[in-house]
């Protein structure tokens, strides 16, 4: 080969290296620019970051309404009681004693009751009837007395010492015959009506004492006021617990609900009454949810400011949902994810 074949052909050679060169200098500005387009449309169109809520629940404290020494514990964390179950058993001995006291007041103010009601036995009534006879046979027997007396008096066979005397005889036999007429007739009537009202008001207000005291003796048995799950126990047998030491706590299964807090710009769309699917991480499942609250938070919970120097600071939101259907699966904690 002669040297102007050689040096045609590395002219060649070089050529198509710099096409070369030039084709892949093209291709990574193209894919450069491809990629900053694609990063300025997301930046334009930031995709929505999805909700996330926790579950929560209804959990009530089932308390002591007396003070008292845990007896027996008949519960354990985990077990699920219905509503009215016993729960635990309060040793209160004073309050026994306490009982029998009231009790007895009890008896002892109906029979006084009872007595007044009555009123006088038939035997007083008839020892009451035979003193106003032997009064009125008394009287009759002055009267008589005073009208011979009185005769003799006028006639002048008498001196006045004697018609005096004879006249207040007769007025003293009357008045003692007057005076067991009212208590025959007070035995046969009996109490007086006040007397009946105050006898009876005294009873029930034994009665009510009874009945007071009786309640209070119940609570000794602490029982589950509502339907659920032991969620935890806090004393132990044996320890003392003051009035309104919570003893279990229960965690109602019919009452759940996610809380999702969620940025004003995020809130279009979602009101009361809304429904969407969130998906639980812990059981692997989708669970629906409705709205029913959207209160917003406080003034520490504020997200951002709209701007660095001016505008309005972007509040957010609790939003409460309820399952929809059947949620005994759910726990208080779990995460719920809605992607938007």
């Amino acid at each position: 080969m002669t040297d102007t074949q050689n040096t045609a052909q590395n002219t060649s050679e070089k050529t198509a290296a710099g096409s070369k060169g030039l084709l892949i200098g093209g291709l990574v500005v193209a894919a450069l620019g491809a990629l900053v387009a694609a990063g300025l449309w997301k930046a334009a169109k930031p995709v929505r970051v999805p909700l996330q809520g926790m579950v929560d629940a209804r959990t009530i404290s089932a308390a002591a309404k007396i003070p008292g020494r845990i007896g027996e514990i008949l519960v354990r964390e985990g077990d699920r009681v219905e509503k009215g179950a016993v729960l635990a058993r309060i040793e209160i001995p004073e309050l026994e004693a306490k009982l029998g006291q009231v009790k007895a007041q009890q008896d002892a103010a109906q029979a006084q009751s009872r007595l007044v009601d009555e009123g006088a036995r038939s035997e007083q009534i008839a020892a009451a009837k035979a003193q106003y006879e032997r009064a009125a046979a008394g009287s009759a027997l002055a009267a008589k007395t005073y009208e011979r007396v009185h005769s003799l008096f006028k006639e002048g066979l008498i001196s006045a010492q004697k018609d005096d005397e004879a006249r207040a005889n007769m007025l003293s036999a009357r008045n003692l015959r007057n005076a067991a007429r009212s208590q025959y007739d007070m035995a046969r009537t009996g109490a007086r009506k006040d007397e009946k009202a105050a006898a009876s008001s005294m009873a029930e207000k034994a009665a009510q004492g009874v009945a007071e005291v009786s309640s209070l003796a119940r609570e000794a048995e602490l029982r589950a006021p509502v339907a659920g799950e032991i969620t935890r126990v806090m004393p132990h047998a044996g320890e003392v617990v003051p009035a309104g030491f919570p003893i279990a706590s229960i965690l109602d299964h019919s009452d759940k609900w996610v809380v999702f807090n969620v940025r004003e710009d995020d809130l279009p769309g979602i009101e009361v009454g809304t429904e969407f699917t969130a998906q639980v991480p812990a059981l692997a499942q989708s669970v629906k949810l409705r709205v029913y609250f959207i209160n917003p938070r406080g003034e520490y919970a504020t997200w951002r400011s709209t701007r660095q120097s001016s505008g309005y600071d972007i509040r957010t939101f609790e939003v409460r949902a309820r399952p929809v259907g059947e949620s005994t699966k759910l726990r208080p904690g779990m995460s719920a994810i809605v992607e938007r």
